[in-house]
């Protein structure tokens, strides 16, 4: 069945793309770093409010091993940052995976799985 006429799919008429330039490049990448920012920057919040220590097992971390330092978010949701950092807490990867086994333990028990 045909629509006859001169119908075309989105309405536009569109001309060639012009590709953006460097700067336009340079200042888009730029406006999504500024965007990313918030987000990927908990981790040093969160280092810096509640210090370099586990607090399930109160390991203390220095500059050399802070990298096995994670930031557990405690309502399970990774978008929820409030400045305060009340959603956080700093654990150790050991203790932090211990954290999770345990919610997905405690699922599977439920029948929640």
């Amino acid at each position: 069945m045909s629509l006859g006429g001169s119908y075309k799919r989105g309405g536009k008429k569109r001309g060639p793309v012009t590709p953006p330039t460097p700067e336009e490049i340079a200042k888009r990448l730029k406006q999504l770093k500024a965007l990313a920012a918030p987000r990927s920057n908990y981790r040093e919040l969160s280092l810096a409010l509640h210090g370099m220590i586990c607090a399930k097992c109160a390991r203390e971390f220095s500059e050399k091993d802070r990298h096995l330092l994670t930031v557990h978010h405690k309502d399970g949701n990774d978008s929820h940052n409030p400045a305060d950092g009340s959603n956080w807490e700093n654990l150790c990867v050991y203790c932090h995976e211990d954290e999770h086994s345990r919610e997905r333990l405690a699922d599977y028990l439920s029948g929640d799985d």
